[in-house]
């Protein structure tokens, strides 16, 4: 399925679990900030919604509620994404709201959140830039579970370097990485893109860059 049918399937789900407040705040908190950002930045990626949950409720650390844009939960893994807005309301806050909103955050912090916030004109403006920042902060903790017996340590440690960075990478990164020869370097980028692990992102004959596979972006 496209983004469309996939978005509506995710939204529903989320919707037909919960009641109250809960489905409340899904109904009129998720706008098109949010929704512009799981079009421009997170499908591209992932093209999948697993493991993110929209308008997600935590405990405030004042004994009351409050609903994170998006938190992506794995085991051992909590990651928010916020979204924000420049409007009228940021000129008009006080210094007070201020304190308490960075407040809030570093509390998240402190309960073992890490938290990624982006503006809504770097989402809609700036989506690659954004897809880095996700691609690399969720990398820093999924690299650490490639788990396929069929790589050598040389094979998984370029996957993570990938993943960690975001973007394209050149041999020479790998070589200074790795610390191994350019030719080992060769041999190993080789053998990635045979498994379509690998695929080179610029240059024809001589292959100047490699990313990743279109299939390690699935089970992220």
């Amino acid at each position: 399925m496209g983004f469309e049918e996939e978005y509506q399937t995710f939204m529903n789900a989320h919707s037909q679990a919960r009641t109250g407040e809960r489905l409340r705040r899904l109904q009129e908190g998720h706008s098109q900030a949010e929704m512009l950002f799981l079009k421009q930045v997170w499908w591209p990626l992932f093209y999948h919604f697993r493991y993110l949950h929209p308008e997600y409720e935590v405990d405030d650390f004042k004994d009351g509620k409050r609903y994170l844009d998006f938190a992506y939960i794995r085991p051992a893994i909590r990651i928010c994404f916020e979204v924000d807005g420049y409007g009228p309301h940021l000129k008009n806050i006080s210094r007070w709201q201020f304190s308490d909103s960075l407040e809030r955050q570093n509390q998240l912090v402190i309960d073992g959140w890490t938290v990624i916030r982006f503006s809504y004109d770097q989402v809609k403006e700036q989506p690659r830039r954004c897809q880095q920042f996700v691609q690399q902060v969720i990398g820093r903790w999924v690299g650490d579970e490639l788990d396929f017996t069929s790589l050598s340590f040389a094979e998984k440690e370029v996957l993570r370097l990938v993943i960690r960075k975001g973007e394209a990478i050149s041999p020479r990164e790998v070589e200074n990485y790795l610390k191994i020869s350019d030719k080992t370097v060769k041999k190993v980028l080789s053998q990635l893109v045979d498994k379509k692990m690998l695929i080179p992102a610029s240059g024809i004959m001589r292959v100047r860059s490699y990313r990743l596979g279109d299939q390690l972006k699935q089970p992220i």
